[in-house]
């Protein structure tokens, strides 16, 4: 009854050999100097190679929170799965001290828009979306309309909007809507309601053009690249805006630079990179009154007040012109009608005045009284400023539209794009 058992030898060892101890697998890798030795002696063993053995790495457990719950945020209920002692999810506060608003830098980009609906009811209300740079947050604010059978006032208060077609519960934190992803144009999506972004303020076309690295829609490279990709229209482009141009003023208003540009470039630019270019392209106003319309304003302000001692005025510079040169200093002018209580404001009377300054600071006042008399030399009443109205007009509830330039300079546009001469 004895078993036969066999056991491993010397012969039985070598670099590369796998043994069997005990049930495991044990892979001979290398040996000492010694063992070298005596293999080489008694089995004339040369090559002693070491195998580079290297413990597989173990198996990386992937980490998995349970989802959420939906009671409090979501980054609440993180840090509650993350440690024993849940911790209150750390803000970015060097992003909300940077971006807060302080003095006329609001960091706050405001867009006007409507629903975009077909329902009647809703069809031409107006609201305003700010987004706040300093915590990523969104507000609606409906403007009050009486007799239109809306409330108004506050839509939605200031919150982090989520992006729809997002699981409620689930692990992963949601994503929510950016300020690179709002721009003219744009369908926004703010909790089941889809909002149209139709126009921005000032504010917020500057901070975007400011920062076009992260608003492609307000970089002026990338606009003129897509147009320069539509060189084949070049010369229907220059025809057409010709053509508008009647007067030769290489200037068009902005309603008809628009219509020619969406036409002619089909989809290919949005409405904010329309607004963009005309705004690098527009002509500068002149702020500068009209004469007219600030002795036309005088006369208002006169004959509210029955102001009539222009004579009197006239008698007392003539006394004091010894020269009889019908000239006296501005300074003694503007005197002369604080003192005879003129009822001017002081703005209105110094635009007028320097109307009537010479360069050696010296006002003809037989000029300037005889034009201010309003009775003996009337003026045509004031006419209501027109303004330029926007293609979508309807959309804003009867107001005046905020349009980004009146008169667009397009010479300068085709010959930075095209290269064509005047």
């Amino acid at each position: 009854g004895k078993v036969d058992q066999e056991f491993y030898k010397d012969d039985d060892l070598f670099i590369g050999a796998t043994i069997n101890v005990w049930g495991r697998k044990v892979l001979l890798c290398d040996c000492d100097e010694f063992t070298k030795t005596y293999y080489k002696t008694k089995y004339g063993i040369e090559n002693f190679t070491s195998i580079l053995c290297k413990a597989p790495p173990p198996p990386k457990i992937e980490r998995k929170f349970p989802p959420y719950t939906g009671f409090g945020s979501e980054e609440d209920s993180l840090r509650s799965c993350i440690g024993l002692r849940p911790t209150p999810h750390q803000k970015n506060f060097r992003k909300f001290v940077e971006k807060d608003s302080y003095g006329n830098i609001s960091n706050i980009l405001r867009f006007f828009a409507k629903l975009f609906t077909h329902k009647c009811a809703d069809v031409d209300r107006l609201f305003v979306i700010s987004y706040f740079l300093s915590d990523d947050t969104i507000s609606i604010f409906e403007p009050i309309e009486s007799n239109s059978g809306i409330t108004g006032g506050k839509f939605l208060k200031r919150t982090r909007v989520k992006k729809p077609g997002q699981e409620v519960f689930k692990s992963e934190l949601s994503e929510y809507i950016k300020a690179e992803e709002l721009y003219i144009g744009a369908k926004v999506n703010v909790n089941g309601y889809l909002f149209l972004l139709l126009n921005a303020d000032k504010y917020t076309l500057n901070f975007m053009e400011a920062h076009s690295d992260k608003f492609p829609m307000s970089s002026i490279e990338l606009i003129l690249q897509k147009l320069k990709e539509e060189e084949s229209k070049s010369r229907e482009l220059k025809q057409v805006l010709r053509a508008a141009d009647s007067r030769l003023t290489k200037m068009v208003d902005y309603n008809t630079f628009r219509d020619i540009i969406m036409s002619l470039t089909v989809g290919k630019l949005t409405d904010h990179e329309v607004i963009t270019l005309a705004r690098h392209y527009q002509v500068p106003e002149d702020t500068k009154p009209d004469v007219n319309v600030l002795i036309a304003q005088a006369h208002e302000q006169l004959k509210k007040n029955a102001f009539e001692n222009f004579e009197r005025l006239n008698a007392i510079c003539v006394y004091q012109d010894r020269e009889k040169k019908t000239v006296l200093p501005s300074k003694y002018i503007r005197r002369l009608c604080k003192s005879s209580r003129l009822p001017l404001t002081d703005d209105l009377l110094a635009s007028i005045l320097s109307r009537f300054e010479d360069s050696k600071e010296q006002i003809d006042y037989e000029s300037l009284f005889c034009t201010l008399n309003w009775r003996m030399n009337p003026v045509p009443e004031l006419e209501a400023p027109s303004y330029l109205k926007e293609r979508c007009e309807d959309e804003w509830l009867g107001m005046p539209s905020p349009i980004p330039a009146k008169y667009i300079n397009y010479v300068r546009l085709l010959k930075d794009v095209f290269g064509l001469e005047e």
